[in-house]
């Protein structure tokens, strides 16, 4: 499903977050950052960026959750992912290994979702947000 550029995309950031860290919070805080520096060009091209974990987390910590690698996490990760692709416009895959991002693709794909790999494919909308 191709969106006229003149409306704003709420758009799934996909990469890796829990790849390559070893599961080490200081590493998997890094992943985060990452991700969250495309949030802000996407903002700026009129769209809403949205990044799984920032649904995620919340809830695993509510949830009791306290390591990365226990099952609460597992019980939130992918599921919000779902759940949050069924509901964005499109998704930006952005650079480094990730199962996790690799299957947002696939399911956006199934979706009929547009799948960008750099924020420059991204249109922008007819009134941007600074």
């Amino acid at each position: 499903m191709n969106m006229p550029p003149h409306r704003p995309l709420t758009i799934l950031i996909a990469g890796p977050f829990r790849s390559g860290s070893g599961d080490d919070p200081v590493r998997l805080s890094d992943n985060l950052r990452a991700l969250e520096a495309h949030a802000l060009p996407l903002w700026r091209a009129g769209h809403i960026p949205m990044i799984g974990e920032w649904v995620a987390l919340p809830l695993i910590h509510a949830a009791g959750g306290t390591h990365i690698a226990d099952g609460v996490h597992q019980d939130f990760l992918y599921p919000v992912a779902r759940r949050l692709i069924a509901r964005c416009d499109a998704v930006l895959r952005v650079p480094g290994e990730s199962k996790g991002a690799d299957q947002d693709v696939r399911l956006a794909r199934e979706h009929g979702l547009p799948v960008y790999f750099h924020v420059d494919e991204v249109p922008v909308a007819a009134r941007p947000h600074v």
